[in-house]
């Protein structure tokens, strides 16, 4: 059975396909006898309009943007399920986009997906500059931020206060007597890395002290372990932050291999922990950031700015909570 397309309605109305598509999308410009008219074609015909093509005439694709970057899907994943989850209810399509760090142009890759007239984008990146927010803001269209807090006019954001986490824990340490701690470099988040080093910073100003232990990674290295296994031959800590689960098991390993014990002569905790976690033996202890709740919320904040009825009828920034969990990479 052929498929009634648009053409085949304009002929039986006698019309334009422009007035058929006004009529479809409910303008006000047609006059009612030739709106009757289509209509009457339509319904004789059994004419469904194209969702998509209707989107597009409405500005509406029903489709929303979503960029991460293509180092994180292990940590990114349950995030993408939140997101997805809520989509679904919602009925939006998902279009996925990745980005390589120090490669790929975020500003290019956003001005894509505009063009291919999303109704909104979603954003995991912690590399975005003050330049590139403002240069969104400039498309007028909807952009829900995961993970870092951003401003502008268009612009949300759902996010833990990692700077804080890292305060609670330095300060706790501190307080203990034990102020030989490191935050080691994650060259994939570089903006995470600074909100904890200024957590550790505040902590240590707080006690009275200066924070110097920013441990970077020469360019030499290609990875954490490769690092540490040398590194940590002739350096020990009390206490080493990482971003990752898998930089903290790096530095399980390579303590492991040059005679430290964690966590009896040196504690080990990260940021962001994976389903890798429960594997690990021992278990980092974490803070287990809510990811799927990122993404679930990320999305429910979309769906808000879409609805014109709403518009500035939602929370421009949520910061969710995390729960410390110590595990057995640290005494407590």
């Amino acid at each position: 059975m052929k498929r009634v397309t648009i053409y085949d309605v304009a002929k039986e109305a006698g019309v334009s396909l422009a007035t058929v598509s006004r009529v479809i999308n409910g303008s006000n410009v047609v006059k009612a006898p030739t709106r009757e008219r289509v209509q009457a074609a339509v319904d004789k015909l059994g004419y469904k309009p194209n969702a998509i093509a209707q989107g597009l005439a409405l500005q509406k694709t029903t489709t929303i943007g979503l960029v991460v970057p293509e180092a994180s899907f292990t940590y990114t994943g349950q995030i993408i399920n939140g997101l997805i989850d809520v989509a679904k209810i919602y009925n939006y399509n998902i279009m996925l986009h990745t980005i390589t760090a120090g490669i790929t142009d975020i500003g290019s890759v956003i001005e894509d997906i505009i063009k291919a007239r999303v109704d909104g984008v979603v954003l995991y990146n912690d590399r975005l500059t003050d330049e590139e927010v403002e240069t969104l803001n400039k498309y007028n269209v909807p952009i829900v931020a995961i993970g870092n807090k951003l401003s502008g006019e268009n612009v949300c954001s759902v996010y833990v206060d990692i700077h804080k986490a890292v305060f609670e824990l330095t300060s706790k340490y501190l307080a203990e007597g034990r102020d030989n701690i490191v935050i080691l470099e994650d060259r994939k988040n570089a903006t995470a890395c600074e909100q904890m080093v200024k957590g550790a910073e505040e902590a240590f100003k707080a006690a009275g002290k200066e924070f110097d232990g920013y441990l970077k990674i020469p360019a030499e290295y290609r990875t954490s372990y490769a690092f540490l296994s040398k590194w940590l031959s002739d350096h020990k800590y009390d206490l080493v932050i990482a971003n990752r689960d898998s930089q903290a098991m790096a530095i399980v390993n390579a303590a492991r291999e040059n005679g430290i014990d964690v966590p009896g002569e040196m504690e080990v905790v990260c940021v962001i922990d994976t389903k890798y976690n429960g594997i690990m033996r021992p278990q980092i202890s974490s803070f287990s950031i809510p990811s799927y709740d990122l993404g679930a919320v990320s999305m429910r904040v979309m769906t808000k700015m879409l609805q014109a009825d709403a518009a500035g009828d939602y929370e421009k920034d949520i910061e969710l909570s995390y729960l410390y969990t110590p595990r057995g990479t640290t005494k407590d």
